[in-house]
């Protein structure tokens, strides 16, 4: 509060410093001796090549669920046209419905097993790497990332809520999903079961495909105001409104991997703090806890000097002079050997795709918009 008043005063009010007090200014804005990065950082070459890869693997997907689905329209079967199971993964709350059936009965679930394997695969991968699925894999954060990126082109710089309304809002995704954990927490596994075997719950990725087909005016407005929401206000739709997200923001507080500062090295540039999308004071704090980290090492890429700051596992043991540091090439491998490791184990095993005949597919999909969410069991 006095160095408050003292900016506050006019300069020629404000009293002079002594000689003691300007030499601990000095001191402390004298820079520390850079010492210079010796590697070349290569993290978001890294980075953006699997945002790229899982864009088009999801754009495949989706192109070749769009086909499986109108034969079934038009009524022309080809049975070279396979379902792709890997659109489960736009099924979270599939997911999580399978996960307490799997884990409360024992028994991997027959419709949209997908779904359960994805979202493990990226809560397991939240725990090893932060919320590495949000900026590196998610097809959303993606396309979010470069509308920020493209409004920082344009108007030269991107803009932050205040405090007072940040705050609230970001807590909104956790109200999201406090629901959808509620919702599911009050239903039995027979209740999942019947849900799931519904004729909405059959077809539930085809209901979500035929909502963005046949998507009407309010839903494009509303589509249109997070578009441009996005360009000023960076990762708008994840940082707000994602119960995803928020999810994964959870499993990453307990991660023992974490951005981590060595104050000694560090020679406090903040060029860190102005890189980092979520507007965490990485040059502040000797680790980053919080659950908006992402992952995404943008404050290591553009930190200058060297061993100051990095993805790390903490000091093990205790007598080791510093953390561990994880290499972007490392996080990738990970983050590539979980997720083909676990969809690989599903498909050997017989897991991955949904046991639902074609004849089923070839009733219930061309009514796809009478199917009407049906009353969740108890």
């Amino acid at each position: 509060m006095a160095a408050q008043g003292l900016l506050s005063e006019p300069p020629e009010t404000a009293s002079a410093p002594s000689p003691a007090g300007l030499g601990s200014i000095a001191a402390t804005k004298s820079k520390k001796k850079l010492i210079r990065r010796s590697d070349v950082d290569r993290s978001q070459l890294c980075r953006r090549s699997f945002q790229g890869a899982f864009l088009l693997l999801n754009l495949w997907l989706g192109a070749k669920f769009y086909f499986w689905v109108r034969q079934f329209e038009d009524g022309i079967i080809d049975a070279n046209l396979q379902r792709p199971a890997g659109v489960e993964g736009w099924l979270p709350i599939a997911g999580l419905m399978n996960s307490k059936y799997w884990l409360l009965s024992g028994h991997v679930p027959q419709v949209h097993p997908a779904a359960m394997f994805l979202l493990l695969t990226f809560l397991a991968m939240a725990f090893l790497s932060r919320k590495a699925f949000c900026s590196w894999l998610c097809p959303i954060g993606t396309i979010s990332e470069y509308l920020w990126q493209a409004g920082r082109k344009i108007f030269r710089r991107n803009f932050y809520l205040p405090r007072w309304l940040d705050l609230p809002m970001r807590g909104f995704k956790y109200f999201l999903l406090g629901f959808f954990l509620w919702a599911i927490s009050t239903m039995s596994v027979l209740g999942i079961r019947d849900f799931m075997l519904s004729p909405y719950g059959l077809i539930a990725d085809v209901k979500m495909l035929n909502f963005f087909r046949h998507i009407g005016e309010t839903g494009l407005i509303v589509l249109g105001i997070f578009v441009a929401a996005s360009v000023f206000v960076p990762n708008f739709w994840c940082r707000f409104f994602c119960p995803y997200g928020a999810l994964l923001g959870l499993t990453s507080w307990l991660s023992p991997a974490r951005i981590r500062r060595n104050t000694e090295t560090c020679i406090d540039c903040a060029k860190c703090a102005k890189a980092c999308p979520a507007a965490l004071p990485v040059d502040k704090l000797v680790q980053i806890r919080s659950v908006e980290c992402t992952g995404c090492l943008e404050c290591v890429a553009v930190c200058p000097a060297q061993d100051a700051l990095a993805m790390s596992l903490p000091k093990i043991p205790a007598a080791k002079p510093r953390s561990t540091p994880i290499p972007a090439w490392a996080m990738a491998a990970g983050i590539a050997v979980l997720f083909l490791g676990v969809a690989g184990f599903a498909k050997a095993t017989g897991h991955w795709d949904s046991a639902i005949p074609a004849s089923v597919y070839q009733r219930l999909i061309p009514n796809a918009d009478q199917a009407a969410h049906p009353m969740p069991g108890r």
